[in-house]
């Protein structure tokens, strides 16, 4: 393979694991969605266990991550969006961004689909409705809004620093040392385990070899570390004093940079600004586009990817890409397999919450049928549907119940 070119393993050794990787790959698509079904239902009856103990659901780090003084750098103008509010000339910025402190947008505990994991509506503390959707009556968007609701969970759990704890590594105790293993690897000073690779390697040897990122399941967490564990059971969870270090590091943030430029060209997506993280489709967009589609395991590393890119430097970077996800599967009816992965996950993973409510309100404008939109409040959805068709009264009680309605009679 292309990463053991330098090796001095006997040509028969190379060979022979040039059929294991092929054999490893077999089996990973056979056996992939069972094992991630399976450790999503552990990790689901873990954190239930932990919410009945009573154990805290915020810590310090919660306001500095959601609030609005914690946005990154301004974005710049994309231009030519769709029914685009995120597009808009800098000098509607801080209109645009009074919108939400209206008196109109706190949500109502009571409200159809108010979700308690979510917290990208709120504007005051107030009580929540948890345990009350049981009492509410079900909608025809309800195993949507059951899907959303248990993404949610996890996605708030992430954006909040993790307070219910995540699943730590249990085979391996050297895990539990805090040998800043995924600051030295960003700095050159180990390989990645089990594949052996070291990050240039990773930028140099790995770049264009579509085969093999997509075969290979455990770089990942290597390239895109987080507090949390991932398939590969040698890699390291960070640590929040790594956190602190790497930040520090202009040579690790710098490689980050390139290990994310290196993912985006695996899904044909290139990174047009720097600055900004304004993405773009890539020449082969095609060609990667349809294998994006095909193998949805790369959803996971996806969202992966738009967590790190929060954690160490890189906030700015995550509401582009959720943006072009947003563009091509709503707009362009791309990549129609990972519209939901899109819409419960990679939209919830972004940090700043303005951010996160402009893309949301994307999502809504440009999603059909509106009435099985559920990933936000119906009385959100009756704000928008009304600055969309403000002449169109028959539209609205058409998509959204009488009750969130009648407020704006």
């Amino acid at each position: 393979m292309v990463w053991y070119s330098n090796s001095r393993l006997p040509h028969f050794f190379q060979g022979l694991w040039r059929r294991l990787l092929l054999l490893g790959q077999c089996i990973g698509r056979t056996f992939y969605p069972v094992f991630g079904s399976a450790l999503s239902a552990i990790r689901y009856l873990v954190r239930r266990d932990e919410e009945c103990r009573g154990e805290p659901e915020t810590n310090g780090i919660s306001e500095e991550l959601e609030g609005g003084h914690s946005e990154g750098p301004a974005e710049a103008n994309p231009g030519g969006r769709p029914v685009d509010f995120m597009s808009e000339r800098p000098a509607a910025e801080e209109e645009k961004s009074r919108e939400f402190e209206s008196e109109w947008y706190r949500v109502e505990t009571t409200d159809e689909l108010f979700c308690e994991y979510d917290s990208t509506w709120e504007t005051e503390e107030g009580p929540r409705g948890a345990g009350s959707w049981s009492n509410r009556p079900r909608t025809s968007a309800s195993h949507k809004f059951d899907k959303f609701k248990n993404a949610a969970r996890d996605m708030q759990n992430y954006r909040r620093g993790y307070p219910f704890g995540t699943r730590t590594n249990h085979w391996n105790k050297a895990v539990f040392q805090d040998d800043m293993s995924n600051l030295k690897f960003y700095l050159g000073e180990r390989p990645s385990v089990p594949d052996g690779v070291y990050i240039k390697d990773f930028h140099t040897s790995w770049k264009g070899q579509y085969d093999v990122l997509e075969c290979v399941h455990t770089f990942i967490q290597w390239l895109f570390p987080l507090e949390e564990q991932g398939m590969n059971y040698e890699a390291r969870t960070l640590t929040k004093a790594e956190i602190e270090e790497f930040l520090k590091n202009p040579v690790a943030t710098a490689n980050l940079l390139e290990s994310y430029k290196l993912m985006l060209d695996f899904y044909g997506i290139k990174l047009s600004n720097e600055a900004t993280g304004e993405v773009t489709r890539a020449p082969n967009w095609r060609a990667r586009f349809k294998n994006l589609n095909r193998n949805t395991h790369n959803n996971l590393r996806i969202t992966r990817i738009l967590k790190c890119l929060g954690i160490l430097g890189y906030r700015h970077y995550q509401a582009p890409l959720v943006h072009f996800f947003l563009e091509e599967t709503l707009v362009h009816r791309e990549l129609q397999n990972i519209k939901d992965s899109v819409l419960n996950y990679f939209m919830f993973a972004v940090l700043n919450r303005r951010e996160r409510r402009n893309l949301i309100k994307f999502a809504y404008l440009n999603y059909e049928p509106k009435h099985e939109f559920v990933w936000c409040p119906q009385k959100i959805q009756a704000i928008w549907l009304s600055q969309l068709c403000p002449d169109h009264r028959e539209m609205r009680e058409h998509d959204l119940s009488h009750s969130a309605v009648s407020e704006y009679k």
